[in-house]
């Protein structure tokens, strides 16, 4: 110390260490009365800034009052340079987590406000996040005084033997940024992939991509492997879609009636059923021949894929039951067995066209 310590320093300290306290309950009342007006707008990017400046405004103020609290004190030149080096450090350390937040929370907020971007996938989020954070890590080391260029040359060596320890990982991370950034799969989104896994995305983050099937189980896949394989997205370029129920109906049936009565059933579950398109045009087509009916196809719309279930169930119900209320007959599958002598001929009946191999098999008896 250079001098001795009065009463009056003690008094002036303390002063100072309250105002500092005072101004960070005042600012902390400030935000937070700032914080529900930000609530009521659609913009979530003043939240994100009210949300971080909760936490970086009573730090710096304490800090302040810290800082000038010791200056009125006493105090030798190493101890002032300590105080205050360990004031800044603190400062430092709220204002990157505090930036952090921010940069991750606007990058989120874009995200959410476009369409065609990952809403919750966090693999942007995350790698914002870790940038700012190292940024200001290497700023606190500056403070210090300890050298970062060497670090940063030895980082960069040591990085080129990580990147072939983690190849894989690597591979998982930049594939995960890819399919992010061609839009082709977005969380939210229904897929398909070639070795059968299917489900809603859930998300998508540095390393894998997490589906959520229709069972409610959750599928992890490699973002790697994603990227290399051959995949449906049912909801690209968008999520309505059409899908093909097959009819058939026997051969001394009317086809204007069965047509008839069809484009009203589908009229009907378009109009009345959850998920359905309303502005759909029902469809009909016939198309073979069969053994032992006349096929044929209906197209219904459905504004996503797991809509078609209840479409198909709806739809199969109300159909079978205008069927029959009309008297339009839908064959069973049958099997016609021919007595000869000698021989059994068993002659296959089929709903479809027979394929060129088949044949009539006959079993001696």
């Amino acid at each position: 110390m250079t001098r001795a310590l009065t009463l009056d320093d003690l008094l002036y300290a303390g002063i100072a260490l309250a105002a500092g306290l005072l101004a960070a309950f005042l600012l902390r009342m400030l935000l937070r009365w700032l914080g529900r007006h930000a609530e009521r707008t659609s913009w979530r990017g003043d939240d994100v800034l009210v949300d971080a400046l909760r936490m970086i405004a009573p730090w710096a103020a304490v800090a302040g009052g810290a800082a000038s609290a010791a200056a009125a004190l006493p105090l030798t030149r190493t101890v002032q340079h300590n105080v205050n080096q360990t004031l800044t450090v603190l400062v430092i350390v709220a204002a990157t987590v505090s930036a952090a937040r921010v940069v991750a929370g606007l990058v989120q907020s874009v995200t959410q406000s476009r369409s065609g971007v990952a809403g919750s996938a966090t693999i942007f989020t995350n790698i914002t996040r870790i940038l700012v954070l190292a940024i200001g890590f290497m700023v606190v080391l500056q403070t210090l005084g300890i050298p970062i260029a060497p670090m940063i040359t030895a980082l960069g060596v040591g990085g080129l033997a990580v990147a072939l320890a983690l190849q894989d990982t690597l591979a998982n991370l930049f594939a995960g940024i890819h399919i992010l950034a061609s839009k082709t799969v977005q969380p939210g989104d229904y897929i398909r992939l070639s070795s059968g896994e299917e489900g809603y995305v859930e998300d998508i983050n540095w390393r894998q991509t997490t589906v959520r099937a229709l069972s409610n189980n959750l599928v992890v896949i490699p973002n790697g492997q994603l990227a290399k394989t051959n995949m449906t997205n049912f909801m690209r370029p968008e999520q309505k879609l059409t899908i093909l129920v097959q009819a058939g109906v026997s051969y001394d049936s009317d086809l204007e009636q069965v047509e008839r009565a069809t484009m009203e059933v589908v009229a009907e579950v378009m109009t009345e059923i959850t998920g359905a398109i309303p502005e759909h045009e029902p469809a009909v087509r016939f198309h073979t021949f069969g053994d032992s009916r006349i096929g044929f196809t209906v197209i219904l719309g459905v504004g996503e894929f797991s809509d078609q279930y209840r479409i198909k169930h709806e739809f199969i119900k109300r159909l079978h039951r205008r069927y029959r209320e009309e008297g339009i007959r839908i064959p069973s599958p049958a099997r016609t067995v021919a007595l000869q002598q000698g021989t059994v001929v068993f002659p296959q009946q089929r709903d479809t066209e027979p394929e060129p191999s088949d044949m009539t098999v006959a079993r001696p008896i």
